[in-house]
């Protein structure tokens, strides 16, 4: 197959050169081929692009459009991005060697959460607050402004619908940048942004490096707000940068999670969910389910069997239908993975099943599902987000050892638990230090439910009501009505 060429970039409503005249090498990690080559932006064209969101907000978009126009826009996005769902799955499995059954099922949530938020648009509504009788007070809620969203690369169009949806419902303009390794899908997401009809500069697509573009949209005083997806370690490098004009910053920034089976459990249920959430998308998840605890009594038996479902996962390429887990997304994280492998090995884990390069492929960013045994949870196998198909297994004996246990980790994104005892349940979700706790399932995500984490796991919610607070100002407006001549203070 032909290499597919991107050679501009998406600002002001119109396809432009980059400054640098550089392109960006977008590797197929199935074959480690190069399949398409995309614009680099750097400083000059972050410049730009802020420019023309700026503008954006002084134009029509926000002096003309009402709420329920920017819903109807969104509403038309959601409805191209269905249109051309087949195709934007197939290019996303190109660039990030997810598995189409799964990038086909990340396309349609985009869409669902596009319309949610296209249904939210003219629902965002301040208060009326009754401070005297003589006296009008309430609040508006105003867009925040220009939004910088900076993207990772492991769900890259689902990822996408969460920021473009919040902000843009909400009235604010964006920049984005995607993750170098997987660019396509949003330069393809800004065409059909352009096809919606939204007003040139509303959304501006700028692919590029981290340490340049990223770093230009953190710092740039044109911006108002940065809503990123990634590690806590590039957060803390946004959020120096973007103390310049103490902008506005929400992150997610993955986690370590916790997932809890205890002896009265529906142990089939979870064998399923557990297996699911430890090896999807080639671990290539923030919320995975990496730390698997099970009560003493269950531990053995339910090590070899979720070690022997583990075995049965079919790990191929992307685009065949029959395919479980697809290759990392990039050589980097396979050799991180590696790494982590051997280091489970040295700290003492028992490697039950996995660890290599599957046989069947001489090429390609494969790994097998690995699962460790015993693991301290001390450990780095244990403390550390992987971003692989990396299970740490861990027996533990009582409700309160496990809290214990799940707590002491300096992520908290999500945990999810397994029991029949519903006091039990609500017990502990109220206990673990996780922004989600699920019970007798995980990683219940959804347009309405905010989600984010605790902890080093990130700040402010995503999804949900909630989402569009961070992606708003509070504006207090108190209009004076009495009669009466106010008191005067320097009348004696």
């Amino acid at each position: 197959m032909s290499t597919r060429t991107y050679d501009r970039l998406y600002i002001g409503g119109e396809w432009v050169a980059p400054h640098s005249a550089r392109a960006i090498a977008s590797i197929d990690p199935a074959t480690e081929e190069v399949w398409a080559e995309v614009a680099e932006a750097d400083d000059h064209d972050i410049d730009r692009a802020v420019d023309a969101a700026k503008a954006a907000m002084r134009g029509p978009w926000s002096t003309k459009i009402t709420a329920s126009q920017r819903g109807a826009l969104l509403y038309k996005l959601a409805e191209l991005v269905k249109r051309d769902g087949a195709k934007l799955a197939e290019l996303e499995s190109r660039d990030n060697g997810k598995p189409l059954r799964d990038t086909v099922g990340e396309v349609q949530r985009a869409v669902d959460w596009l319309v949610y938020f296209a249904g939210a648009a003219d629902k965002i509504e301040g208060e009326q607050i009754p401070i005297r009788p003589n006296a009008l007070a309430y609040t508006r809620r105003e867009p925040v402004g220009v939004v910088g969203a900076i993207l990772p690369w492991n769900s890259p169009l689902l990822l996408y619908s969460w920021k473009i949806g919040p902000a843009l419902a909400a009235g604010n303009a964006m920049v984005l940048k995607p993750a170098e390794q997987t660019p396509v899908s949003a330069l393809e997401l800004a065409k059909l942004v352009a096809e919606a009809g939204f007003p040139a500069g509303v959304f501006n697509v700028v692919p590029g490096y981290g340490a340049s573009a990223g770093a230009a949209l953190a710092a740039h005083r044109g911006v108002n707000k940065i809503s990123f997806t990634g590690s806590h370690a590039t957060a803390r490098k946004i959020m120096a940068l973007a103390a310049g004009n103490l902008k506005r910053c929400t992150f997610e920034c993955g986690g370590k999670s916790p997932h809890i089976v205890f002896a009265d459990a529906d142990v089939e249920r979870a064998l399923i969910v557990a297996t699911q959430s430890a090896f999807r998308s080639t671990g290539q998840s923030c919320s995975l389910g990496s730390r698997l605890f099970v009560q003493r009594p269950l531990y053995a038996a339910f090590l070899e069997r979720i070690a022997e479902r583990a075995r049965r996962i079919r790990v191929g390429q992307p685009l065949d239908r029959a395919t479980h887990i697809g290759p990392q997304t990039s050589a980097e994280q396979l050799a991180k993975t590696e790494r982590y492998i051997a280091l489970g090995k040295e700290e003492g884990a028992r490697l039950v099943t996995g660890g290599k390069r599957p046989k069947a492929f001489d090429r390609g960013y494969f790994i097998e599902p690995t699962v460790f045994a015993d693991v301290d949870n001390a450990s780095r196998l244990a403390q550390e987000e992987i971003f692989g198909p990396v299970l740490a297994v861990m027996p533990f004996d009582t409700e309160e050892e496990a809290v214990r246990l799940a707590n002491e980790v300096e992520y908290g994104l999500v945990a999810g638990l397994w029991t029949s005892d519903v006091s039990r349940a609500h017990r502990m979700a109220a206990q673990i230090e996780a922004g989600l706790v699920t019970v007798n399932t995980f990683r219940t995500t959804h347009p309405m439910l905010p989600y984010g984490g605790y902890k080093m796991s990130g700040l402010g919610r995503e999804n949900g009501m909630e989402a569009i607070h961070h992606f708003t100002e509070v504006k207090t407006v108190v209009v004076d009505f009495d009669a009466a001549p106010p008191a005067d203070p320097f009348a004696d």
